[in-house]
């Protein structure tokens, strides 16, 4: 957690929000918890939504890095190896004892407008993941065409495995996807050769 002022308020916003959902934390709460007053919050942010808005980019960007060195430890720096990893990754959160579903799903849900601007910020980080999801491919020597497609056929796969362990409580889910995600990357691997 940051050391001070806005930071803090906001690192204890994600942690209360993915714990227990924007809706069900009131803001009284996450000042609580960091030790701040509503005026010094004021002095920060003009009302809980611009602390949601902050909290869900503040944990795209962690997100985001965290995946990345997730991914790397696992499975080099090979495009290929990197885009199957992705599912060892999953799998090993899916495991974790504070897994909570996926923040960016959960705040599309609860702010289901799409004119929303925290919707809007749910839904950027998942097109960021699709389309690192191409870059990726691209790296592992697909056609930039054959990319775009294989980068929507392996975010059905990626977000069908979220919903899965979210909603059907399957925490073997990743590993259940991991072979057909294997067989999708050779499948356009041997389209490139």
């Amino acid at each position: 957690m940051a050391a001070k002022g806005r930071e803090r308020i906001v690192d204890m916003a994600i942690e209360l929000f993915y714990t227990h959902g924007f809706n069900a934390v009131g803001l009284d709460q996450v000042l609580a918890e960091v030790g701040v007053t509503k005026t010094t919050f004021y002095k920060h942010f003009e009302s809980k939504d611009d602390l949601i808005l902050a909290a869900v980019k503040k944990r795209d960007a962690w997100e985001l890095a965290a995946w990345k060195r997730a991914v790397a430890n696992i499975a080099g720096d090979d495009p290929r190896d990197q885009l199957v990893g992705l599912f060892d990754v999953l799998d090993i959160w899916f495991n974790a004892p504070d897994y909570k579903g996926c923040m960016f799903i959960n705040t599309a849900a609860e702010f289901p407008n799409p004119a929303d601007p925290i919707h809007q910020a749910a839904a950027s980080h998942k097109q960021a993941n699709r389309d690192l999801f191409r870059d990726m491919a691209v790296g592992a020597g697909m056609a930039e065409a054959d990319a775009e497609t294989f980068a929507d056929l392996f975010t059905m796969l990626f977000e069908g495995a979220l919903i899965l362990r979210h909603v059907h409580d399957r925490n073997d889910a990743a590993a259940l996807a991991r072979p057909q995600v294997e067989r999708l990357v050779e499948q356009f691997l041997a389209r490139a050769s």
